[in-house]
């Protein structure tokens, strides 16, 4: 799977000093802090403005999220990779400032190595839930809502995580500028005892209803399904393939 490039490691920021927050199995961050931006800084940043769902079944969960980043008023790229592995059987979905989301994913995914490393073990969703949250409340992701999908011994999670790290498990949950279009598919399709593949299929109409709505969602729509095996995405240029 491919993994986000860019972003330099000045972007990250600090804690402020307060290097306890996560405790002792955690690591430092790199970099500097960035101090505030202007609007024109902001505008000119990649975003992703995106739509990203999550749904939980019985056997795993399924994350879907679009492709379209968009700079200002224009569409940046029409292949952006908006769901990634963060744990073996652990993915996250981005939707916000892409160079933060960047730095965000590199960064949990050095926190679940060094976690594994440790304790020998992998870190429970549970876990990655508090310390995602705990990231975003640090201040150093500038503007990220994630939805954090996986499984461990206690079964499948689907966490909705806010840009100031507020974090709930959900059945099913949405980011992103088409979020009010997909949660109205979701919430008439969603069941319990759903298959995984029906969870796919709904998804796919849940992200489909978006892009024809929201300006900022579009360009194809990549799918990533967590179980206790691993995870597994898959890229779609046209919804309609896989509904």
């Amino acid at each position: 799977m491919r993994t986000p490039t860019g972003g330099s490691p000045g972007e990250l920021g600090q804690l402020e000093g307060n290097d306890s927050v996560f405790g002792p199995e955690i690591g430092d961050f790199s970099g500097q802090g960035g101090g505030d931006r202007s609007d024109e800084a902001e505008d000119a940043s990649m975003k992703t403005g995106t739509t990203t769902v999550g749904l939980k079944t019985e056997d795993g969960v399924v994350l879907a999220t679009d492709m379209r980043a968009s700079m200002g008023y224009m569409v940046s790229s029409k292949d952006v990779q908006k769901v990634e592995e963060i744990h073996p059987t652990g993915a996250l979905t981005i939707a916000g400032s892409v160079s933060a989301a960047q730095n965000l994913i590199k960064s949990l995914k050095a926190e679940v190595r060094l976690y594994e490393a440790r304790r020998g073990e992998n870190m429970s969703m549970q876990a990655l839930s508090t310390l995602t949250g705990n990231f975003l409340r640090s201040g150093a992701f500038l503007i990220v809502s994630p939805i954090l999908g996986g499984v461990d011994e206690n079964g499948p999670h689907i966490y909705s995580i806010d840009a100031l790290g507020g974090t709930t498990e959900e059945d099913y949950t949405v980011t992103g500028s088409g979020s009010q279009f997909a949660l109205g598919v979701l919430e008439q399709q969603y069941e319990e005892g759903l298959s995984l593949d029906e969870a796919e299929s709904i998804a796919g109409n849940a992200i489909k209803t978006a892009i024809e709505r929201d300006l900022a969602s579009g360009n194809g729509i990549n799918v990533a399904v967590v179980t206790e095996d691993g995870v597994d995405v898959t890229r779609y240029d046209d919804v309609d393939d896989m509904i």
